[in-house]
């Protein structure tokens, strides 16, 4: 029987591995350091054990009345602070994917990490190609995992959160943790600039967040409310905010400035365009780390931060309309720079931009239930993919995929897993990324080309064309990285900042079998979560129907008449398979098309998509030298001559005037001082007798 209480030790029993971690054993311990891992370990998958059991009572048998309401915290005027936990279809959906896909990472982390290399001793390069992580004499392995287990408990936190308050502070500890993380060596100038870089641009967002929070508490403190509603709840701000705008208590232009500014916060997290600069660079954070971020915590946020406001957005169409044109941009946006990346890493973060941008483009179109489909199928096979590019770096020290090759069968279980990622986030029949990229695709399809809507047409060109690129980029790091001949790794790359020496060979026990955990649910759950008909007593399209079930009434978490579609499953497989094509034509050995001699051909292309549009020179160059460093300047100059200068000087002038005046008044002469005395009695007595 799953309880409150059990519900709670979810969240509590990472924090708790954080503490003691973070408390006991890294200040007193640390010579044993090593039992982090365990701890970690335990403590994540008791929460995952819990998650499966909570999974099981809320979204299975539709039990919604395990916990309580909120209980009431602090009282502020008009503001009632509460602490709570919103159970529904997308909190159990969620609580699965965190700690499942951390649980994973976290098993891995144990050989990735590799204890003997994370002591207190000071690591310096043995060669000139050969890097091992410096720490400057400082203990990692403690660290690494304190804070990755802040990370998960943040994150299942933020799912669990029952009011937009509490949601806001999970939020900014999420981001707090991937800082933490991505600069985790911190010695490295590289990955300290990156840290910085995701937390200053994720703050950009996050301003956002708040003034929709503060906006929203604005028009809703003067609504008339005999109910004492608390819109402060994020379940009384989905189901009686839209009704206020229904009844004109609130405008609909008020609702879509909230709206609005929920995505604005999505944006930053989720690295949608514009601000999707900071999330190529996060991969100079451990493998595990990314996998992570990329997979189940900080990216899924934004996404899960608009489906869980869904029913605002869709009671507002022009955001809707915002929400789908950003993601349609963002889909296509970010796969033509995975197309030229060299860094495995990378490419693989610009696929993740990519389908994040799907999952924005779903929920723009009104396909709650396909979105948050995709967004459960992808942490499987977006952290294998991740985990399968540290096995590969594990074995060649390198991350760039030039100095890679020939891995195939000096790793064939990494290839294997590799492989079967690459076919899924591809979208290929049978596997789970086909079914929830093709409820998307539908979902657009319906809408736009059937239904007439001039935006889901736009992001269903863009989304079909994505398709293409994502088969071309992943087959193409398939290629390179695992076929032909080895290229040297990092004794060949003089910019390598891998995980050691080259050794080719498979990964360690503990490295492997998450990769291959993994690989089941990459394959079986598209299908096993939604499937098309009754299968096992599953009824078909259950996890959509689930999801969209527990939507407010008068929200539609699909959009009508969108059914599976065989003429269109066909179109866009044959697509992602054209991609494929294309990239066995130019990265098989002895190739038909030489790559050179496409970039040459298309060689503007090929310098605005490796220069990365330019965004960062832009950013840089643009925004923060010239507008905001020189408007700083400008505006300090003018402080300091206007303001300043100006205060001291009437400050002055006042001070030697004054001091005239008394001079002035100082004759020397008894009768003037007996004068003034009188006619001050004479003020003070009438004062005192006429005030009353």
């Amino acid at each position: 029987m799953v309880t409150e209480q059990l519900i709670w030790a979810i969240f509590f029993l990472p924090l708790a591995s954080f503490t003691f971690i973070a408390l006991v054993v890294r200040p007193f311990f640390n010579r044993y350091s090593i039992v982090s891992g365990p701890i970690a370990i335990l403590a994540i998958g008791a929460s995952f054990v819990i998650s499966l059991l909570t999974f099981t009572e809320v979204a299975v048998n539709g039990n919604h009345h395990i916990v309580n309401s909120p209980y009431e915290w602090l009282t502020i005027g008009q503001l009632k602070f509460t602490v709570g936990i919103l159970l529904d279809p997308l909190t159990a959906i969620m609580l699965v994917v965190v700690t499942g896909v951390s649980l994973m990472v976290q098993i891995y982390s144990t050989g990735y990490m590799a204890p003997p290399k994370t002591d207190e001793r000071v690591y310096q390069s043995s060669g000139p190609n050969h890097h091992e992580p410096e720490e400057l004499g400082r203990p990692v392995y403690a660290r690494y995992f304190a804070y990755m287990s802040l990370f998960t408990a943040s994150m299942l936190g933020l799912v669990m959160a029952a009011n937009v308050i509490q949601l806001f502070v999970f939020w900014e500890l999420v981001g707090l943790c991937s800082y933490l993380l991505i600069g985790f060596w911190f010695h490295r100038p590289a990955a300290a600039a990156a840290a910085k870089k995701a937390f200053i641009v994720t703050r950009v967002g996050d301003f956002g967040f708040l003034l929709a929070l503060i906006y929203l508490f604005m028009k809703t403190a003067g609504v008339e409310n005999p109910d004492q509603l608390n819109y402060l709840e994020i379940g009384t701000i989905n189901e009686h905010l839209p009704i206020l705008v229904q009844t004109g208590l609130i405008s609909s232009g008020a609702l879509t400035l909230i709206a609005v500014g929920i995505f604005v916060g999505a944006v930053g997290k989720s690295g949608q365009f514009p601000l999707h600069t900071w999330l190529p660079d996060a991969m100079e954070g451990p493998t595990p780390v990314s996998a992570l971020i990329h997979a189940a915590t900080m990216v899924a946020a934004g996404v899960f931060l608009v489906g869980r406001f869904f029913p605002i957005f869709d009671s507002s169409p022009s955001a809707m309309a915002v929400v789908a044109i950003v993601g349609g941009i963002t889909a296509v946006f970010a796969a033509t720079m995975g197309l030229v990346s060299n860094d495995i890493k990378r490419v693989l973060a610009y696929s993740t931009v990519s389908q994040l941008g799907y999952m924005m483009l779903a929920l723009g179109v009104g396909a709650y239930g396909a979105a948050i489909f995709h967004l459960f199928t992808h942490a499987f096979f977006k952290a294998l993919l991740f985990l399968g590019s540290g096995s590969v770096n594990h074995a060649t020290g390198t991350f760039d995929m030039r100095f890679m090759g020939g891995l195939r069968n000096k790793m064939p279980i990494t290839y294997i897993t590799f492989l079967i990622g690459s076919l899924s986030l591809a979208g290929i029949f049978p596997l789970s990324g086909f079914w929830s990229k093709d409820e998307i695709l539908l979902n657009a399809f319906t809408s736009g080309i059937n239904g007439g809507n001039l935006v889901s047409t736009i992001v269903f060109v863009l989304a079909i064309s994505a398709v293409f690129m994502t088969a071309f980029y992943m087959f193409r790091a398939l290629f390179m990285t695992f076929e032909g001949t080895f290229k040297g790794g990092s004794e060949s790359d003089p910019e390598s900042q891998g995980h050691g020496p080259v050794h080719l060979a498979e990964s360690p026990f503990s490295m492997v079998l998450p990769m291959v955990l993994l690989a089941a649910p990459a394959v079986l759950i598209g299908f096993i979560a939604n499937p098309l008909f009754d299968l096992a007593g599953v009824p078909a399209h259950w996890m959509s129907h689930t999801l969209e079930h527990w939507l407010p009434e008068g929200i539609q978490g699909h959009v009508e008449g969108s059914k599976f579609n065989i003429p269109l499953a066909i179109g866009s497989s044959i697509v992602a398979i054209l991609g494929i094509l294309l990239a066995f034509l130019m990265y098989k050995p002895n190739p038909l098309i030489s790559p050179q001699s496409v970039g040459s051909a298309f060689k503007p292309m090929y310098i605005l998509f490796h220069r990365k549009y330019f965004f960062d020179e832009f950013y840089e160059g643009i925004l923060v030298k010239r507008l905001y460093y020189s408007g700083i300047a400008f505006l300090s100059d003018w402080l300091d001559r206007n303001i300043v200068d100006r205060t001291v000087n009437i400050l002055g002038w006042v001070g030697a005037n004054f001091g005239g005046l008394l001079r002035q008044l100082q004759t020397g002469q008894m009768q003037m001082y007996a004068t003034a005395t009188s006619i001050g009695i004479i003020v003070i007595a009438a004062i005192f007798i006429f005030g009353k």
